[in-house]
């Protein structure tokens, strides 16, 4: 299935979900994530959710890293570039939502993406290999490319992976994907853990 396609199946099947079982799902994949081995680390990126697209809540996940006392960042999307800025996220961010639904932070202690451990990534579409199908503006295949090669890219989806997506060559594969019902380790082993 072409992009295209793909991005308008998955952007349908979200539609259909109500709040709740967004909610619901959101909740079972923060508490899939405790199952990874990345609770060592320091910097973890987190997307904020445009509640209109219906994405993954990460509300949940924020909460763990607080409990764990980890350095949350998110991002600020610049459109005149198509590039993304990364702020520390503290008790006293001010976050605002932009043009496109999409809340960030005003201002703050930016912070390079090299330094970051973990990425939770957001996604429309994924395949088996952990490749992965955004909005189509690229600004994540930019920003991915800029973290550090040791970085966990995981991305979080409600649905199950596709068996193939065509991908481009500046395309930056996952390492893992969570799913309300499993992790897909897409290195070790492309079935789940």
């Amino acid at each position: 299935m072409e992009k295209k396609a793909l991005r308008l199946k998955y952007k349908k099947l979200r539609e259909n979900l109500s709040q709740d079982s967004i909610d619901e799902m959101s909740l079972q994949i923060a508490n899939q994530a405790l199952k990874l081995p990345i609770w060592d680390k320091t910097y973890y990126h987190i997307f904020l959710p445009i509640s209109e697209k219906n994405e993954v809540n990460t509300e949940y996940l924020m909460h763990i890293l607080q409990g764990k006392d980890k350095s949350i960042v998110v991002s600020k999307a610049d459109f005149s570039n198509g590039e993304m800025h990364h702020f520390l996220l503290q008790e006293n961010t001010v976050l605002k939502t932009s043009a496109y639904g999409i809340p960030e932070p005003v201002s703050g202690i930016e912070v390079a993406a090299k330094m970051l451990d973990v990425v939770f990534v957001p996604l429309l579409a994924y395949d088996a290999k952990g490749h992965r199908i955004g909005y189509g503006k690229g600004f994540y295949d930019r920003f991915l490319k800029h973290c550090n090669s040791e970085a966990i890219l995981i991305g979080l989806s409600f649905f199950e992976p596709e068996p193939e997506i065509f991908f481009e060559a500046t395309d930056v594969p996952l390492k893992f994907c969570i799913t309300p019902k499993k992790i897909i380790d897409f290195k070790n082993n492309p079935l789940s853990l």
